[in-house]
């Protein structure tokens, strides 16, 4: 096999460029107490001849694609049963990694929230990670509060990571070329093991805020706590881009006392 066909339904963009496949392996930083690297969605394997001959680290491939999975064998042998064929999704880590790892990859943008929300199930695992994004998506994982891309994604994200925005990336470097310029995050694990506060309650008041952002947070979140039930707490005359993570975490358990 020589190449491998880009399928549309699975939102294949094959990166080409080496100097941008370089830059986004460089990114990684073993140092941070790791010793395996998943790459999901390695296609043609562009990221994985850079990711290979790193002894820092074992590197592993997971590709949902028959053709890809062919493609792979054939140019790597020796990997063994560190070529996933499966769904990374639907991965479980458990029969995989016994410790620590990162993950990296040319993210499918049409399924990259829940790649990162399978991230943050995996949290007590996953150290670093380094992903291309729709640049769009990129943005709203590391916007700060008060930025227009700040929204549900930031604030689940940066309350058990740390994210940088480390480059863009133009449709040119990829074939096919997307419609949409790309962006490059680095999430690096923080020391939060557990949230102080309910976190079932936390997720609900979130997704409550910024699902009707332009509202003051006593009507967003009048499907959580009724408004006669709400304190006085100044939070609630703001709107949800207002709050940081640990402003959310305020007004859960103050939500929490008067449900």
């Amino acid at each position: 096999m020589n190449s491998v066909r880009a399928k549309k339904h699975l939102g294949q963009h094959f990166l080409t460029d080496k100097n941008t496949a370089a830059k986004i392996v460089g990114a990684l930083r073993p140092q941070l107490g790791y010793d395996a690297v998943l790459e999901v969605g390695p296609g043609m394997g562009i990221l994985s001849e850079v990711l290979l001959p790193n002894e820092s680290y074992r590197t592993w491939l997971i590709d949902v694609d028959d053709e890809s999975i062919q493609y792979l064998q054939h140019k790597y042998p020796n990997l063994g049963e560190r070529l996933i064929h499966g769904d990374f999704l639907k991965l479980d880590f458990a029969d995989h990694f016994e410790s620590k790892l990162a993950i990296i990859g040319n993210f499918p943008y049409h399924i990259s929230s829940q790649i990162l929300f399978k991230i943050l199930d995996e949290r007590h695992r996953v150290v670093e990670v380094v992903g291309m994004f729709q640049k769009e998506v990129a943005e709203r994982c590391a916007a700060p509060p008060g930025n227009k891309a700040y929204g549900i994604l930031s604030v689940f994200v940066q309350a058990y990571y740390h994210v940088e925005y480390l480059f863009t990336v133009k449709a040119g470097a990829f074939n096919p070329p997307p419609k949409v310029l790309s962006g490059v995050v680095r999430l690096t694990r923080n020391a939060v093991e557990t949230l102080e506060c309910d976190e079932r309650l936390f997720w609900r008041v979130v997704k409550a805020a910024f699902n009707q952002r332009r509202k003051t947070l006593r009507n967003a979140l009048a499907v959580v706590i009724p408004k006669d039930k709400m304190s006085d707490h100044p939070y609630y005359d703001l709107r949800a881009e207002r709050l940081s993570v640990a402003d959310f975490i305020l007004l859960t358990n103050d939500i929490a006392q008067h449900i």
